[in-house]
């Protein structure tokens, strides 16, 4: 199942080249009240919702996806989580380059430890990314998202891959300088996620998956996840000792090399093998 925002926040099944709204369906969600509970809604139920949301996808009105606005497919996630230096090749092609480094002691992402971006920094891809630090080098970088489905913490690595709910593309944009990453990462627009959210299901195996990326039809980065320093389930295992996941938690999990840098006006393209691709604008 492949499942999307759009629009004006509504729900949509991904069949081929369309978008059936399937919105109607959440009205099965269970009713919640103040102090919410962390996570998000839908990504929560989602398995309970199925049926209902495969009911709607036979009736709903039915859109060209080149016609839509996709949002992020996730819409409150309780925390963005992020892996830094796990690819080998990065840290060997990229990060020890002054102009990206800064001064920044460039180790191993098992010393370095996750970090987190801040949530109002996630947008879709039909929103596009505009630039926050102008006059700063600011890149792109692919990486494989996970969408954490269910509550866990002290999670073990044999049954991290079943806390997922499902995969997505990522874009962690980041602007290069001696600040914090967090800082340096979580403008507005700076976490991509799109173009919907392929349930676990459909892919056997994350740590499998061929990924591209181009800039203005220049291909910049590619690699397959099989090269992650940290696989997908280690990386869950790990970040649930120190944190409690949450259904709708989203997992960026590290950038291969050829990072580059974007300015107004610049096309990202991004591929993941079984997830699909995404078309994102970069503006002023």
């Amino acid at each position: 199942m492949k499942l999307c925002r759009f629009g004006q926040n509504r729900v949509g099944l991904v069949t081929g080249g369309e978008v059936c709204d399937v919105t109607a369906a959440l009205a099965a969600l269970p009713p919640v009240s103040y102090p919410f509970p962390p996570g998000d809604l839908l990504i929560a139920n989602l398995e309970i919702l199925k049926p209902a949301l495969l009911q709607e996808a036979r009736r709903g009105e039915r859109h060209s996806i080149e016609d839509v606005t996709l949002l992020s497919p996730v819409a409150n996630p309780n925390k963005i989580i992020a892996a830094p230096i796990n690819y080998q090749s990065h840290i060997d092609h990229d990060v020890k380059g002054k102009d990206i480094a800064y001064g920044h002691e460039v180790t191993s992402i098992t010393r370095a430890g996750l970090f987190l971006k801040a949530n109002s920094s996630l947008v879709g891809p039909g929103q596009g990314v505009r630039i926050a630090f102008e006059g700063r080098r600011n890149d792109h970088e692919l990486e494989l998202a996970v969408i954490i489905g269910r509550t866990g913490k002290d999670i073990g690595e044999r049954q991290a891959l079943s806390y997922v709910a499902g995969y997505a593309i990522g874009l962690d944009m980041t602007v290069r300088g001696p600040e914090d990453r967090s800082f340096r990462k979580s403008a507005d627009s700076y976490s991509v996620l799109g173009p919907y959210l392929v349930t676990a299901d459909e892919i056997a195996d994350p740590d499998d998956l061929d990924m591209e990326l181009s800039v203005n039809g220049e291909t910049r980065q590619t690699t397959n996840t099989r090269e992650l320093v940290l696989g997908v389930a280690r990386l869950i295992s790990w970040a649930s000792s120190v944190y409690t996941l949450y259904p709708g938690d989203v997992f960026y999990t590290g950038t291969p090399a050829g990072v580059g840098q974007v300015d107004p006006g610049d096309r990202i393209d991004a591929r993941i093998e079984q997830i699909g691709s995404m078309r994102v604008m970069v503006r002023a």
